[in-house]
């Protein structure tokens, strides 16, 4: 399957992109995947849409700098990933929600590693948010400990806590009850109405959340 331009509903003027992608080219071994796609993701939610298959997590970890496009260019607020590859991850919250790479270590310990990485990180929204997903009482045990869900409270606090300028969400409510689901919907509507820009990777809207933009992907 191959995207070239994306299908996007959006609003944005030149002016507000954060995050811009100008023919990207990626493939997997046998399999086109992205052909000269380009988009302007701007201050808000926008939401990337797409069936299984389609290349929603693909595209993140693409816009992450987590994997190396074939062809094109990433940029965030002028910070090409090619030529500043630091400053420009610097600036972005990602990580794979199946990711196990900090299974061995606590969460207390895991969100104490965001305050060396993000310098507007909210330590005291970062605790609230820990409470608020219930999370608290768990904060002392190896990530390897706790549930699917539990861990993705983990990864969902530190996103909305850590202050980055784009923030990569894949799936946010998988695996969650229905209480957190109902409060990431909130942390969603909040985050709206930021200068911050949020990519959320899902199947379809959520609710009836603010959207700067919708992407269709497999279109």
């Amino acid at each position: 399957m191959q995207h070239e331009d994306p299908t996007i509903e959006t609003g944005a003027t030149p002016a507000s992109v954060i995050l811009q992608a100008d023919g990207l080219r990626f493939t997997y071994p046998q399999r086109p995947l992205f052909m000269h796609w380009s988009a302007r993701i701007t201050p808000g939610l926008t939401l990337l849409r797409g069936d299984d298959g389609s290349g929603k997590t693909t595209l993140l970890r693409l816009l992450a700098g987590e994997l190396k496009a074939d062809a094109g260019t990433l940029a965030i607020n002028g910070a090409k990933l090619s030529e500043q590859p630091d400053a420009y991850r610097r600036q972005v919250f990602w990580l794979d929600p199946r990711s196990k790479q900090f299974d061995q270590i606590t969460a207390l310990d895991y969100f104490a590693s965001l305050r060396r990485q993000y310098q507007a990180l909210d330590a005291a929204l970062l605790d609230e948010l820990a409470e608020e997903l219930t999370l608290t009482p768990h904060l002392a045990k190896p990530l390897y400990m706790l549930s699917t869900g539990s861990k993705r409270k983990v990864w969902l606090a530190a996103a909305f806590a850590s202050g980055a300028t784009v923030t990569l969400l894949d799936e946010p409510f998988a695996a969650l009850d229905k209480g957190s689901i109902n409060f990431v919907l909130e942390l969603l509507a909040e985050a709206a109405q930021s200068g911050r820009a949020f990519v959320m990777a899902h199947y379809e809207a959520p609710g009836d959340v603010a959207l700067a933009q919708v992407i269709e992907l497999g279109v």
